[in-house]
This record gives C-alpha cells, sequence and structure tokens, in this order.
C-alpha cells in the first residue's frame, strides 16, 4: 500500500498486539477500523490519574503565573518511531 501523502510504500509493525501501516518518510500512521479503539483500550491501564494540583498562590499585578511543560499525549508514549 502507499502513503496517501508522498506515494512512499507504507511499512507494517506490530504496536502492543496492534498491527499498524507507518510511512517511514513523512512518519504518518494510518490504522484500519477498530485499531485506535484497540490501542487505547491497551494504554489504559499504563496511564495513571495526573497528580493532584498544588494549592494555588497569589501573585502580584505584575506577575504572571508560571506557564506548565505541555505533556505529550499517550501517543508519543505508543508511536516511538
Amino acid at each position: 500500500m502507499k502513503c496517501p501523502v508522498d506515494g512512499t510504500t507504507l511499512v507494517m509493525t506490530d504496536r502492543q498486539g496492534v498491527e499498524i501501516d507507518y510511512c517511514p518518510q513523512c512518519r504518518g500512521v494510518w490504522l484500519d477500523r477498530g485499531e485506535l479503539d484497540k490501542i487505547i483500550e491497551r494504554s489504559a491501564p499504563a496511564h495513571a490519574a495526573p497528580p493532584p494540583m498544588a494549592p494555588s498562590r497569589g501573585y502580584d499585578d505584575g506577575d504572571r503565573a508560571p506557564r506548565k511543560k505541555r505533556r505529550g499525549s499517550f501517543l508519543d508514549d505508543i508511536f516511538d518511531f
């Protein structure tokens, strides 16, 4: 099968017992019907609830609240190629 984006031949790989197709050139991932649901079900126990937030503290008018570092999605853990 060819990549719909750049025409490169897709490579099949196994992730958590689910066979997925990906493009080594553009790194696009294509899933068949139901595969995303299987991946989500199998990765759900691996992700714990987020830690409780620290109590907020007051800021002066000139101060800004510190920005939180964005956490990647669960797909970053699944697709590491």
